[in-house]
């Protein structure tokens, strides 16, 4: 799945999650590269819901949302599309 961000440096967020729910893929566009390297790498192998429910509300300085929050509303409509 490919989803539009919000409110936040990354442009899109490129995901991939199996039919356990578990996260096999995470690519940002755009946004702080080493950062959003690293928060693909912790995320990726873990259950979907456990890292939406970690990250969401995640704000980044003076805004109301973040790279990772945003990834939290992307594996949400993720889960939301394979029902």
């Amino acid at each position: 799945m490919i989803y539009k961000t919000t409110g936040t440096c990354s442009t899109q967020i490129e995901l991939d999650i199996d039919a356990d729910h578990i996260i096999r893929k995470v690519a940002f566009t755009g946004g702080c590269n080493g950062n959003l390297k690293g928060i693909s790498r912790l995320v990726e192998g873990r259950k979907a819901e456990e890292v939406a429910d970690l990250l969401a509300g995640t704000t980044c300085g003076f805004k109301n949302t973040s790279c990772p929050d945003q990834l939290s509303h992307a594996i949400l409509a993720a889960l939301a599309e394979m029902k």
